[in-house]
């Protein structure tokens, strides 16, 4: 059976794109989320205004959709576990469960068979000098939990910089020190899995960050094709560990032999693959709704090479000039207010 309904636990922009795509496909969405002008409420069929764990908002999502499916990462795992005694959740709460901790999901891709960045669990101001002692003096500190964009980050890039009082500076909560990598590039692999167990991979990105945030998504990424083989086989690894339905994104360092080095997975639609409404006929969006409702999946191939760059605070500004830019799609998200650091919109532009 193929889902008419689908709840969406979140109302961001990657939920608004969600419900695009769902009512594409004549899908109805229900959004639940406690803001109620978000961006994904101006395109939903209905919201549901409540905190993403309360239980009777929760149970009435259940009642009211076919399927549940979630557009951020941080989503109360028992939340998560409460649904999914009345109605099919995916991407399924074990892939909460793992991307929610950093010291969890690094083990976690470390037994799907695929290397990551030499990593220490911190708990205390001991464990960080003796761990950065290990690593040379050198890392980035990060919070296990609830870290995003760059925020909850410290880094040390020289073994004369002082690390004393960083465990508080942090909050005193459990932290996770990685080793740094050598690395050429990063890039991104976006892929799906239907119910029926049917994976397919988007082209890899090559992602430029700046300030912790993804500036720009350029495909294809100046990679061989080995190495593009590589990252499609470690998505396609996590997925099956999973027994996961739905779009994932997993991002990886590129070393300079081609091997690569896995950083972190999100077990949702991802801002790195952004680029597909443009250049694929099929777009993650959909490719995602295909998946938790119970289509066939659509073919992922690229029809051109293309940029994807974000719009962030002040950026929107640009808008005007970008609408009047041959072959550029522009994407706006339906916020109110531009502060530095938000995600507005963004563009993809052919070539």
């Amino acid at each position: 059976m193929t889902a008419r309904t689908i709840g969406i636990i979140g109302g961001g922009q990657l939920g608004r794109m969600l419900a695009m795509a769902a009512a594409r496909l004549g899908i109805r969405t229900i959004i639940l989320e406690p803001q109620a002008d978000c961006p994904a409420a101006q395109l939903a069929n209905d919201q549901i205004v409540a905190a993403y764990d309360d239980p009777q908002a929760l149970d009435e999502l259940a009642q009211r959709c076919d399927v549940v499916t979630y557009e951020f990462e941080n989503v109360p795992v028992a939340a998560a576990e409460r649904l999914v005694r009345s109605v099919p959740v995916f991407p399924p709460p074990k892939a909460l469960e793992v991307s929610q901790d950093r010291l969890v999901e690094k083990r976690f891709i470390n037994e799907c068979g695929i290397p990551t960045a030499p990593f220490e669990a911190i708990d205390s101001q001991a464990d960080l000098d003796a761990a950065l002692e290990a690593f040379g003096g050198i890392g980035v500190l990060k919070t296990r939990r609830l870290g995003y964009d760059g925020k909850g980050q410290r880094m040390f890039r020289s073994p004369a910089e002082s690390r004393d009082g960083a465990f508080a500076e942090l909050g005193s909560v459990p932290l996770i020190l990685e080793g740094l990598v050598a690395f050429e590039r990063e890039i991104s692999v976006i892929a799906a899995r239907a119910q029926d167990g049917t994976i397919v991979c988007y082209d890899p990105a090559e992602n430029v960050h700046r300030d912790g945030i993804l500036h720009t998504s350029t495909v294809p990424a100046a990679i061989n094709e080995a190495t593009a083989d590589q990252a499609r086989r470690a998505a396609r690894a996590i997925l099956d560990r999973l027994d996961y339905v739905g779009v994932v994104g997993v991002e990886f360092f590129v070393l300079g032999d081609g091997q690569i080095v896995a950083n972190e997975m999100a077990p949702r639609v991802h801002n790195s693959g952004h680029w597909t409404e443009a250049a694929c006929v099929i777009s993650q969006f959909e490719q995602h709704i295909r998946a938790v409702a119970g289509h066939g999946l659509g073919d992922p191939r690229r029809h051109s090479d293309c940029v994807m760059q974000n719009l962030i605070g002040d950026d929107i500004e640009a808008v005007p000039a970008w609408l009047n830019t041959a072959d550029v799609l522009v994407h706006l998200y339906g916020k109110q207010e531009s502060r530095p650091g938000r995600k507005m919109g963004h563009i993809t532009e052919l070539r």
